[in-house]
This record gives C-alpha cells, sequence and structure tokens, in this order.
C-alpha cells in the first residue's frame, strides 16, 4: 500500500511538471500579466498551456477554417 500511496501523492506534482516543460518548449515563462509559470497551480497551467496552442493555429490555413 505504501507504493501505490506514493505514487498516486506525486501524481499532481508530476502532471504539473509536464505542462511547465511543454510551456517552456514553446518559449513561456510567464503569463500575460507577468506571473511567473512556476507560480501558477495546476488549473491555471492547464488555462495557459490552452491559450498558448490557440495561439499557434493558423486560422488563415485551410485546412484550419471552419466552414
Amino acid at each position: 500500500m505504501g507504493i501505490l500511496y506514493n505514487t498516486v501523492a506525486t501524481l499532481p506534482e508530476l502532471k504539473r511538471n509536464h505542462i511547465i516543460e511543454r510551456l517552456l518548449e514553446k518559449g513561456i515563462t510567464e503569463t500575460k500579466d507577468g506571473i511567473s509559470i512556476y507560480d501558477l497551480d495546476y488549473r491555471e497551467l492547464k488555462l495557459e498551456l490552452s491559450k498558448a496552442d490557440f495561439r499557434g493555429i493558423n486560422a488563415e490555413s485551410d485546412a484550419n477554417k471552419w466552414f
């Protein structure tokens, strides 16, 4: 039971670190408000990553048009 507990206890931190790595790959170190990504919680990090992914979409491309 100790191994399972340790795995479950560290899972949120691993998920948080993964999102931070993905943001760093995109060159993002802080939010538009100037807050460091290391100070954000998991929910806020997910939001920043989704914003970064959205900004990276080329809306003029035919493959990305809705209609």
